[in-house]
């Protein structure tokens, strides 16, 4: 029992390491089940064994990216930044790490929505993710203490989307740094306006 369920994580591993590679290279249309197979090193019955479906397939692929992402701009933000104020716009400094790795080519959700538009796994997995990318600035501006955090938290994920977007069709790594500048504006504004409100209240 041991070493089956051994060689089935082994091949899960494989499978989705498979899966990330070819499915954000070349998209999660173009590449079938048997270049992930053959890229995996494992038998056709494991991949339905494991997952059921391309499908199953493109959910896991999807969500394995939105963990890592997710825990990776956690771990970053705890370590290089000290409040939630330094962290909206440290957040850019984060997303510019991935725009620096080797075979970047933008935001996995994006390219996965625009090939698969009826895809009930892309979509539900781009919904979470994107859920979490809102939910990120709207805590660090209710943390930061903005007057309107909805407003700017909408305004952020509107850099960061034109950032990624920038950085891979630009092929400019240094996008990374030009948003986190204008989302230091943006957020200077923020707290500008909500100084400017309570001076006003208080004549």
């Amino acid at each position: 029992m041991a070493e089956e369920m051994k060689t089935r994580t082994s091949a899960r591993e494989r499978l989705l390491a498979a899966a990330d590679e070819l499915f954000y290279a070349e998209g999660v249309n173009t590449v079938g089940i048997e270049q992930v197979i053959k890229k995996a090193g494992v038998a056709k019955a494991s991949l339905y064994n494991t997952f059921g479906s391309k499908e199953e397939l493109v959910r896991a692929y999807l969500r394995g990216r939105h963990t890592r992402t997710r825990e990776r701009m956690a771990r970053e933000l705890e370590a290089r930044f000290r409040t939630p104020r330094e962290r909206l716009s440290g957040v850019f400094e984060v997303q510019g790490l991935v725009f620096a790795e080797p075979g970047f080519r933008g935001c996995a959700f994006m390219c996965a929505s625009a090939e698969s538009d009826t895809s009930e796994a892309v979509e539900k997995a781009t919904e979470e993710y994107r859920l979490w990318m809102r939910s990120l600035f709207l805590d660090l501006a209710y943390a930061a203490g903005v007057a309107a955090p909805e407003a700017l938290a909408q305004q952020l994920v509107m850099i960061y989307d034109g950032a990624g977007i920038s950085a891979w069709l630009d092929h400019d790594s240094g996008a990374a740094k030009s948003a986190s500048a204008m989302a230091e504006i943006v957020v200077d504004a923020a707290f500008a306006a909500d100084a400017a409100g309570q001076d006003a209240a208080r004549m």
